[in-house]
């Protein structure tokens, strides 16, 4: 493995060595996340020790996932859950205007967690824990009190943001929700001087040309991989 890297290059080393290290558990040759907020995992190198010191953060009853820009090797007495291949996506250039009509965009907090979760749940944005929203500022659509849509930020690395939580009810598709959401979190973050970046199946077409309509382009292919004891 390379001595220097991007840190889009590391996404979760990048995370818990540096801005969000508060929320790391383990040591220095492997980390998970604060098991609240969900379940990446990564080791310092693909070396034996690193690879056993990864092993032995998996819960008993759980899984981690490991997101490397190379293909992972599966770390020696676990079991492979599911492999994939992500679009690591950046934003270029100032982020989208609000779209005349879009509806009122709302901060989400504590009070909203229970829906935040429920509607993670049924649109599976990605791993969700009991504390996910607490990740950074998440913002939401109301109507008649339902939260309808919502979206956020996860991973957090030197002047850039990653745009995470995006999720809709099956119902609510087909207005513009996310659309508005992203643009929304991707001008928070530019105001506080980061770059947008996020995470899409490679093979999600659909989202993808969303995403870049936005203004964010492919930087490079980065690969998941579940491990379970």
């Amino acid at each position: 493995m390379k001595d220097e890297f991007h840190p889009l290059d590391r996404p979760v080393w990048s995370m818990l060595t540096g801005r969000q290290m508060h929320l790391a558990e383990g040591h220095a040759r492997a980390l998970r996340i604060d098991r609240g907020y969900g379940v990446f995992g990564v080791a310092a190198d693909t070396g034996a020790e690193a690879q056993a010191a990864l092993a032995a953060l998996i819960p008993a009853d759980g899984e981690l996932w490991i997101v490397e820009g190379d293909r992972w090797p599966l770390p020696p007495g676990t079991r492979e859950g599911k492999r994939a291949v992500l679009a690591q996506m950046v934003a270029e250039g100032p982020p989208p205007a609000p779209r005349a009509g879009e509806p009122p965009i709302i901060a989400l907090s504590d009070d909203d967690a229970a829906e935040m979760a429920a509607l993670a749940d049924h649109a599976r944005p990605g791993p969700w824990g009991p504390k996910t929203h607490l990740y950074g500022p998440f913002f939401g659509v109301r109507e008649s009190g339902r939260l309808l849509a919502m979206a956020g930020q996860r991973m957090l690395m030197p002047g850039m943001a990653e745009v995470s939580g995006v999720a809709t009810w099956e119902d609510c598709r087909g207005r513009g929700l996310a659309r508005a959401l992203i643009g929304h979190v991707m001008r928070a973050m530019v105001a506080r001087g980061e770059t947008p970046f996020l995470h899409s199946y490679a093979d999600n077409a659909g989202a993808i040309a969303l995403y870049e309509s936005l203004g964010f382009r492919i930087r490079r292919q980065v690969h998941v991989l579940v491990i379970t004891k």
